[in-house]
């Protein structure tokens, strides 16, 4: 049986998820925007940033989030950006399918990482995914433009926001250009943390 296709991000307030200029990606909006993750034991311990770190209802939304992941899909955008920003063991642990025109040979990386490049769109993107993920979920890591596309195109199951307590002003929206007429929400879920509020929701056609 085939697992679902969702997305998991963190949000601004005013619904932004990233800065629209690729070089302020892991900058100082950025990282308030996901402070709530960077004192977890989990994040800790994925990210090889040492011992200890907080437990508690965030943690183990993190680490349910991986744990049910046996493929991601991203944009070339966020690609292009992490491939100078992850370390060395990229946070992963699975294949990873990048959507792009570039044509590239697979890039392994230490710890179970590896990235295939997909030149025939976000359909053929997500069923190599869905390959080899197997019974596990398929997760569509990003950037926005990415996710927008796959939920326009009926393709997401359900999707989580981390609303952050933090404000934007500009940048990348979420829902920016989502097709509405055709896309409807179920509540699943509303868990308030101390730092953030974890929004589920189920996604069917209108």
């Amino acid at each position: 049986m085939a697992g679902k296709v969702f997305f998991s991000v963190s949000m601004s307030l005013d619904g932004f998820i990233a800065p629209e200029a690729i070089e302020d990606l892991m900058g100082q909006q950025w990282m308030e925007l996901q402070a709530w993750m960077f004192p977890l034991r989990f994040v800790r311990e994925s990210l090889k940033f040492g011992e200890g770190g907080e437990e508690g209802r965030d943690n183990d939304i993190a680490r349910e989030t991986f744990e049910r992941t046996g493929a991601s899909v991203m944009g070339k955008r966020m690609f292009d950006a992490g491939e100078h920003a992850w370390p060395e063991e990229a946070p992963f642990h699975t294949p990873v399918f990048v959507v792009t025109h570039e044509k590239r040979d697979p890039w392994e990386r230490p710890g179970g990482t590896t990235f295939h490049f997909v030149n025939d769109g976000i359909e053929a993107a997500l069923d190599q995914a869905r390959e080899a993920a197997g019974d596990r979920d398929v997760r569509i890591a990003g950037g926005g433009e990415t996710i927008l596309q796959y939920v326009n195109a009926g393709l997401i199951d359900e999707f989580t926001i981390a609303l952050s307590p933090v404000l934007f002003g500009s940048g990348i929206r979420l829902f920016d250009g989502v097709d509405a007429a055709r896309v409807a929400l179920d509540l699943v879920r509303a868990e308030p943390s101390p730092r953030v509020t974890h929004l589920t929701y189920a996604v069917r056609e209108r």
